[in-house]
């Protein structure tokens, strides 16, 4: 019997040793609480920790850096131009005892965090232009697109006073000093992306595509004076070309029939009665065919080697 109450002693403080022990490592923090009120000062160094079992309950907190995504939303800038806006956080909590006074877990956290940070986020969006919220410093883009030069000197972006980095600052120290009282420290907020909102897409998009027809006119424009340009040369060099070859091809000719003449002068300066058959029988041939009639006098000289020819015995007519 003695036994069996010694071991039922024995599991009970057991049990209440592992329930009034525990453990807190690197990462965590703890608020010890009495019927859901905290006592004590908070639990921030690692190690073995005792509390009254079953009375007292231990509240785990971390200590490394959590979360915040906020949710995208539309907001207006100081020159009227409304955008998307996402913005992101790390804080963590660096008073956990206030922390469990007052949100009690990361839900609450989170909640406080969500009104906190949009609403400092839409107070300064909204009070400088959009040049300051897109870019850093006044540094030169990167970027360069042929023929948006003038272009750009039409519709310049821009001089940046403040910067978004002086924007996120200033977003970060206002949503700062109003979450201390909850035991949290925020430990930097940056802008994740920016966007137009859909109408004014619609609208950057529309005179992004003017510009570009613009500037592929003006291309275009460039071209075809360039092509008339080589179009006119070629016209030029090609008659230069062409009557170039008729002159020398005129020469060559004008050579050539010069010493066909001399040859054929040569040739019939040394029988004068021969050429003068061959140049009857040659006009004969190009003046007659068979339906040719001609009427001559008897004393002409047309015809005056076919006078007193006499056709041979057999010889068709």
């Amino acid at each position: 019997m003695k036994s069996w109450f010694i071991w039922i002693i024995t599991v009970i403080l057991i049990i209440c040793f592992f329930n009034s022990a525990y453990v807190v490592d690197e990462t965590e923090q703890v608020v010890i609480t009495q019927f859901g009120e905290p006592i004590g000062k908070p639990v921030k160094e690692p190690g073995l920790y005792f509390k009254i079992p079953f009375i007292q309950k231990a509240n785990f907190f971390p200590k490394q850096l959590l979360e915040w995504d906020g949710v995208p939303g539309q907001i207006p800038t100081l020159d009227k131009t409304y955008i998307w806006v996402d913005t992101f956080a790390r804080w963590r909590i660096v008073d956990p005892l206030k922390y469990f006074q007052t949100v009690n877990n990361e839900m609450g956290a989170q909640a406080r965090l969500d009104d906190i940070i949009d609403s400092a986020v839409r107070n300064y969006i909204t009070s400088y232009p959009l040049i300051e919220t897109v870019r850093w410093t006044n540094r030169a883009l990167d970027t360069f697109e042929a023929g948006m030069e003038r272009v750009q000197e039409i519709s310049p972006l821009g001089t940046v006073n403040f910067g978004r980095e002086k924007i996120t600052e200033g977003i970060l120290n206002q949503a700062q000093s109003k979450l201390l009282q909850f035991g949290i420290e925020l430990v930097d907020v940056k802008i994740k992306r920016l966007n137009y909102v859909e109408e004014v897409q619609k609208s950057v998009f529309q005179r992004m595509i003017a510009e570009r027809k613009q500037i592929a006119e003006k291309f275009r424009s460039e071209g075809q004076g360039e092509a008339s340009k080589i179009e006119g040369k070629k016209e030029k060099e090609l008659k230069k070309i062409i009557s170039e070859a008729y002159r020398k091809a005129q020469e060559i000719k004008g050579e050539a029939d010069a010493e066909a003449t001399k040859i054929y002068a040569e040739a019939y300066s040394k029988d004068p009665e021969l050429y003068s058959f061959l140049e009857s029988l040659r006009i004969y041939k190009e003046a007659f065919d068979k339906n040719s009639t001609i009427i001559l006098t008897t004393d002409s000289e047309f015809l005056k080697y076919l006078k007193g020819y006499k056709k041979e015995e057999g010889e068709n007519p």
